[in-house]
């Protein structure tokens, strides 16, 4: 039987589906309900339909850890592969006598529904046994990846007022041993609701702590699951903090149940048996994503170290046996630009793309090599999930996104509002997904919540992507609309600009900002290139050139500057909308917080461009 048959309607076609889906959401998520057959009961699927506030299974009390570890016994639950130690496994009968023994050592602790759970850990078992005993009780859970520095960590575990800080003291990152003992301790002194820290061994260096993961581990298993109302937090998820204080989104235990059911089956079709591996980190929505792969009884493979070590083949390496493999586009670039191969990955069904726009020869490359349909995905640590995403049943075309995801209304929107198609706009939903944020932390009357999704478009939220429709009934993502380039009236997106420059020989990697006159003209258009051969006049001219052939004479930049390094976020973004507050003569600490970039070095080459030269007012 087709997945599409489930829905028990006699759909013909992906499109007839999502129409329904977002037609009828009651009947849409009430069946998603019914087929993954969700413990407990609810008064009706949707009590209000308005945004923002919409009321999802009022009534309904669940537990999403439940609905994890539910596996056969002896079926393989996880795969871990560290740098820091030997390789490890966990059938589901193990993960779950952990997550009970965990459980009842949190309880001892003084934890229970409300509380919250903060995590400084990287990628590997005992992260995940202790987010499950932390949703089993009705705790809140968060957690930040051990390469943020301390104040990055405190800016956005200090928000939520944890009672509890599991840690660990370092880890070992390619051929670098990494001491992380002195930012624990920094972490700890500035979080003073913290009644106790957890010590978790890995790799030679140690926590000041008053309990022990061992400790916890050998408590005798507490079986059982607190259910809680559909919206109860279950997890804290913060945005990237490169311009303020990181936003902390709340996600409920219900509307992440339903989404990432739903996600997995019907979009990156995970079946049960299956193996899954995404090289993620602890502080991205996609670990999150990756987890609740158990949901499906499937395998998940856990990662930590160095993802280019001790080459760019060793993330193929470790996906031999996988069924679906995610990564990103500028591993996939990097890939094609040095030649290497994935190697026969015969087990291999879909490669899963995510975290920028994938270029349409990284499409080309990854197709040829793999032979499986690419996967290209955008949504958003606020859903903790996709928009748009390819699926079973449409193949996918290179260049875009492939269909709007079951559920999700959405759609381009112009700036007055109305639908447009075949030219770019802002991503917009018009009707409410369950796993849209229960709200922000500590955000009386939902106001800053009002204002980062609603305040545009009334009632409708807007993300913040620039996309066009396509005929097909696709996307392409332009970039940020925050970001987008509006040079003399006309729109213009900095992944197209990135999709040319990034693919000539001897550039590697690319940033472009936009500088307004600030009286209507059309400013200054600038580029900056990593050129490791050195960025000269031909490399100039063969820029240029290709901007105005492949795509307008108003993308041809007025400068081409070489910088070392482009700077990024932690999880991989380019930091458009900084770099560029820093070229109009802001201060660098006052745009960028010091945790939350991967190179603070690259900032520096953006610092000393003049603004003079430029042509810009400061």
């Amino acid at each position: 039987m087709s997945e599409l048959d489930v829905f028990g309607r006699g759909f013909a076609s992906y499109a007839q589906l999502w129409r329904w889906s977002v037609t009828d959401l009651e009947g849409f998520w009430a069946r998603v309900w019914d087929h993954f057959q969700v413990r407990g009961t609810y008064d009706r699927v949707l009590g209000s339909p308005e945004m923002p506030g919409a009321q999802w299974f009022p009534g309904a009390e669940l537990n999403y850890a439940e609905h994890m570890l539910d596996g056969t016994a002896d079926q393989l639950a996880v795969l871990a592969h560290s740098q820091t130690r030997s390789p490890a496994s966990l059938t589901f009968g193990e993960l779950a006598d952990q997550v009970a023994r965990v459980r009842a050592g949190l309880r001892r602790l003084g934890v229970g529904r409300g509380d919250r759970v903060v995590a400084y850990l990287p990628n590997i078992p005992e992260t995940l046994v202790a987010f499950l005993a932390c949703a089993s009780l009705g705790a809140v859970w968060a957690s930040c990846a051990p390469e943020f520095g301390a104040r990055s960590v405190v800016d956005r575990f200090a928000q939520i007022e944890p009672a509890v800080l599991l840690a660990v003291g370092g880890y070992t990152y390619g051929a670098k041993e990494i001491d992380k003992s002195a930012d624990v301790a920094a972490i700890r002194a500035g979080l003073p609701s913290v009644r106790h820290v957890v010590g978790v061994p890995y790799g030679q260096y140690t926590v000041d702590s008053d309990v022990g993961w061992p400790e916890l581990l050998g408590s005798a298993p507490e079986p059982g699951f607190e259910r809680v109302p559909f919206d109860h937090p279950l997890y804290v998820l913060f945005s990237s903090g490169t311009t303020g204080l990181p936003k902390a989104i709340v996600h409920g235990h219900g509307g992440i149940l339903l989404e990432h059911l739903k996600a997995h089956a019907f979009h990156l079709d995970t079946r049960p048996g299956d193996r899954l591996l995404w090289h993620t980190t602890t502080a991205w929505m996609m670990w999150n994503v990756l987890v609740s792969g158990l949901l499906r009884r499937a395998a998940i493979v856990l990662t930590d170290g160095n993802p280019l070590y001790p080459d760019l083949g060793e993330q193929w390496r470790l996906a031999a046996g996988a069924t679906l493999v995610g990564t990103s586009p500028s591993y996939l670039m990097a890939c094609r630009a040095a030649g290497v191969s994935p190697g026969h990955l015969p087990e291999l069904r879909t490669l899963g793309v995510t975290g920028s726009p994938l270029p349409a020869e990284g499409f080309d490359w990854a197709t040829e090599r793999l032979g499986v349909p690419v996967n290209s995905m955008s949504g958003g640590t606020d859903i903790c999930s996709a928009f748009v995403a390819g699926n079973p049943w449409v193949p996918p075309r290179r260049g875009e996104l492939t269909a709007p995801c079951l559920g999700v209304d959405v759609t381009a929107f112009d700036p007055a509002g109305q639908e447009v198609a075949g030219s770019v706009g802002e991503l917009v939903v018009r009707r409410p997904m369950p796993s849209m944020p229960v709200g922000f932390w500590n955000d009386p009357g939902h106001r800053r919540y009002r204002a980062a999704y609603f305040d545009t478009y009334p009632g409708v939220w807007r993300h913040g992507d620039w996309v066009t429709k396509t005929p097909e009934g696709g996307f392409v993502i332009s970039g940020r609309s925050d970001a987008t380039l509006n040079r003399g009236g006309v729109r213009l997106g900095t992944a197209e600009f990135y999709a040319v420059v990034e693919e000539l020989p001897g550039v590697e990697d690319s940033l472009v900002v936009h500088l307004e006159d600030g009286e209507g003209g059309p400013g200054r258009l600038l580029l900056f290139v990593v050129a490791p051969a050195g960025l000269d006049d031909p490399l100039r001219q063969r820029i240029r050139q290709a901007l105005r052939e492949q795509l307008s004479p108003r993308h041809v930049p007025d400068r081409i500057e070489a910088v070392p390094a482009v700077p990024r976020t932690l999880t991989g973004k380019k930091l458009e909308k900084p770099i560029k507050q820093i070229l109009l003569g802001r201060p660098p600490e006052e745009v960028i917080a010091p945790d939350a970039i991967s190179d603070h070095a690259a900032v520096a080459a953006f610092r000393a461009v003049d603004s003079t030269a430029s042509g810009v007012r400061a």
